[in-house]
């Protein structure tokens, strides 16, 4: 062969390795983007929502069926995916308080504390952001940051596909879901997310009083702290805890900073959204939490420094606690007398709604230890 034949072969077989190296990367790439691309097998339902609500945000890749809702049912109240088998999303998340903590903070896998009170799951459905930070952009992408935070179920999201895998229930169980074997942890996640998306409550008197038009469903005291709420020169609640003209969250989506944890000096102790943005104006915001089903969620604010309603209400009525980042929406209310400021807690009551029949544990998973917590929410 002369040299002319060899420079010729010695280019065709780089060409041909790189034809053969870019296969893989494209195999790879259609494996990754199939995986990404799963649909549940089953028929898609529809997930109504009460009176007061508005339509169930649902994600094209996500659509809800009877047995992924199912199976993130289970997975919501099973305590396995935590390393040590004891914390589940329910422990810190429990439906006999309000899908929240009774406690100020949660604790996790060998009792490790974070130091944000457990937000409630109630209607996060309608989270444009989720977290008190915001800083996971959905229910899927939040569903896995417990898992893998050390001091909540101190897992890996390797560790809980294995453990999944390995459990024969679950393998029937994902292959009835999703037409796969082959358990993933977005597959886990969107599950989870999936039955959360149902964990929603509306219907309250209140919503019966101002959308079904039931003028007997609201006590003269409720209607009172209603238009207290809502007036500008009043409370003006409804600046940050929105209601609409069809439905009503009862939250702004937004962040703010009301001074929660701000010393005398106005240092704060949680920089809140500023943490993910590192913009100034977001320092010591966080996410304004829905006013819908507030009984039993105790205590309140992101921190859980207030164990009642009363002393929420007693914050916004000193005007919060001063620091250089305070909305500038926030402001005294120390003119409203006794009697409206009484009128506006019989109004919040107002707002406790029915939540679904089907969203406690399954059967044969007992609910999460109330005495067991979790997290940096």
């Amino acid at each position: 062969m002369n040299n002319m034949s060899k420079v010729w072969c010695l280019g065709l077989s780089v060409v041909v390795l790189t034809l053969i190296a870019a296969s893989f990367v494209l195999g790879a790439d259609a494996q990754s983007s199939a995986g990404a691309a799963v649909l549940p097998v089953g028929k898609t339902i529809q997930i109504k929502a009460p009176l007061g609500l508005p339509p169930v945000p649902i994600p094209a890749d996500n659509p809800p069926t009877e047995d992924t809702i199912a199976l993130g049912r289970r997975l919501y109240y099973d305590p396995q995916l935590s390393v040590d088998g004891t914390i589940s999303c329910a422990s810190c998340h429990a439906p006999q308080f309000a899908f929240s903590d009774k406690n100020q903070v949660s604790f996790g896998v060998g009792k490790k504390t974070g130091n944000r009170h457990a937000p409630t799951v109630i209607n996060s459905a309608y989270n444009a952001l989720q977290f008190w930070d915001g800083r996971a952009p959905s229910l899927e992408e939040q569903a896995k940051g417990p898992m893998a935070n050390p001091v909540e179920m101190a897992h890996s999201l390797d560790g809980v596909v294995k453990r999944l895998q390995a459990d024969p229930k679950y393998v029937a169980l994902f292959k009835q879901a999703w037409g796969t074997e082959q358990i993933n942890i977005d597959l886990a996640a969107k599950s989870i997310a999936s039955f959360e998306r149902t964990v929603i409550a509306g219907d309250s008197p209140f919503d019966r009083f101002y959308y079904g038009h039931d003028k007997k469903a609201l006590s003269p005291a409720a209607q009172r702290g209603l238009k207290i709420f809502t007036d500008p020169k009043k409370a003006n609640c409804e600046v940050c805890h929105t209601i609409g003209k069809t439905s009503a969250l009862l939250t702004d989506n937004k962040f703010h900073n009301l001074g929660i944890g701000a010393d005398t000096r106005g240092h704060l102790n949680d920089v809140g959204r500023f943490s993910q943005t590192k913009k100034d104006e977001d320092m010591g915001s966080f996410k304004t939490p829905t006013l819908r089903n507030l009984a039993h969620r105790e205590p309140y604010m992101h921190d859980g420094s207030f164990p009642t309603v009363k002393d929420a209400l007693a914050h916004y009525i000193g005007g919060g606690n001063m620091n250089d980042h305070l909305d500038k929406q926030i402001h005294a209310l120390d003119f409203l007398t006794f009697d409206e400021r009484d009128d506006l807690l019989q109004f919040l009551d107002s707002l406790n709604g029915k939540l679904p029949d089907n969203v406690g544990p399954p059967p044969d998973l007992v609910a999460a230890p109330t005495t067991t917590k979790a997290s940096i929410k």
